[in-house]
């Protein structure tokens, strides 16, 4: 009896052994359309009406950050594009075109940041040029950065290049080039200047209309429904207020205080929703402290966003824009303008140091809730997790 159990014990172990091999071949297999790979060489093999797009099997990691790939013949346009996307990106759109990738377009030399509008770069590349993409180690040290696949895009006949997913990066100064993805990550910055994640207020600080105005690129949804600060430094009088605002709020109304709005302020604890005149909601926030807040959704929530996109399975997004700096900008006070239909009714939340402070019942403005975050006094300095719950 005993040797039958050892056996089936065995049986039981290899039959394990072979699942785990086929779920790791699954997870770690390379995707590609409209590509052919013979060995390290991708060549396109479309009709130059559509994309083909390749993404590598494995993201790059701490142990593996770059990867190179070699022009051998640019083909009819030479529209060939190289960087990072996600695992599941879609393999008819070129890396950079869609949210959550980036990519160096060879054929024009502009960057592509989650956008099919590029931003001049660096030069355009010919046979024989080598490009190469990587992630800095502290970025991936630091901070939790989701999974990132190195990606090749084609898009005419004749196309060809040759793919090093191991090479090594020298760090030589000459040609290197770099992309800020935090500051794209913003649609409207007004008095404020960006670092990386840092803020920081650079008005003048004298009155209430002296606001520092930072709002997101994107609205939060169902996939990204939460947002962080820290407070890293208070100055004067820590007018710090994290809020959700409407598109295009008005840069010197601090967030809470018109409407399309609500916010959680720092020096007082107080929330404002639409209206000068805040609420008791929880305690004040001081240098250190961690800020959130977030929107409960209903299963059944779709944000009306106006846009055409047929991306599929992708999220509903607003349709992007060029970042707007208005630093040091002296424009007239904006206007607001006239009444603008609400949406569906969401629960938002606020936590201090990761304790939920307090929620209160909103209708959603008409294009999504931003993330919103006002400054309004010299020295402010904040840290910002636009994605805390990712990776």
């Amino acid at each position: 009896m005993d040797d039958i159990n050892l056996h089936y014990r065995f049986l039981n172990w290899r039959r394990r052994i072979r699942e785990i091999r086929e779920v790791g071949a699954v997870r770690y297999r390379e995707r590609f359309k409209r590509m052919l790979r013979d060995g390290d060489v991708l060549s396109y093999q479309g009709n130059s009406d559509e994309v083909g797009c390749y993404v590598a099997p494995r993201p790059l990691s701490k142990g593996n950050c770059y990867f190179e790939v070699t022009i051998v013949d640019t083909g009819v346009r030479g529209m060939i594009a190289v960087g990072l996307v996600p695992q599941y990106y879609k393999l008819d759109h070129q890396p950079g075109w869609l949210p959550h990738s980036v990519a160096y377009h060879a054929d024009d030399g502009k960057l592509y940041n989650g956008n099919t509008v590029g931003q001049q770069f660096g030069p355009k590349c010919n046979r024989g040029d080598r490009i190469g993409c990587g992630i800095y180690l502290e970025s991936l040290i630091l901070f939790h950065t989701p999974a990132l696949y190195p990606a090749v895009g084609m898009h005419s006949l004749g196309e060809e290049v040759q793919l090093d997913l191991q090479a090594e990066w020298g760090m030589e100064e000459d040609g290197l080039m770099m992309v800020d993805s935090h500051e794209d990550e913003w649609g409207r910055l007004h008095d404020v200047r960006v670092t990386g994640t840092l803020l920081e207020y650079v008005g003048k600080g004298k009155s209430i209309v002296d606001v520092g105005l930072a709002q997101s690129r994107l609205p939060l949804n169902t996939r990204c429904h939460y947002y962080e600060l820290e407070i890293t430094d208070a100055g004067e009088k820590c007018y710090i207020a994290l809020g959700l605002a409407r598109r295009n709020y008005p840069k010197n109304r601090h967030p809470g205080w018109s409407r399309g709005s609500i916010a959680y302020h720092a020096d007082d604890g107080k929330l404002f929703q639409g209206s000068g005149v805040g609420d008791a909601f929880g305690p004040r926030c001081f240098e250190g402290d961690v800020m959130g807040c977030g929107i409960m959704f209903p299963r059944d929530y779709i944000l009306d966003s106006g846009d055409d996109s047929d991306d599929g399975d992708l999220e509903v997004w607003p349709k992007q824009r060029r970042v707007q700096n208005e630093l040091y900008m002296n424009d007239e006070d904006e206007e607001e303008d006239g009444e603008e239909k609400e949406g569906s009714k969401v629960m938002v939340f606020f936590t201090r140091n990761g304790k939920v402070v307090g929620r209160r019942e909103v209708a959603v403005p008409a294009g999504g809730f931003y993330p919103t975050i006002g400054m309004m006094s010299t020295g402010e300095k904040i840290r910002v997790d636009l994605h805390p719950l990712s990776g």
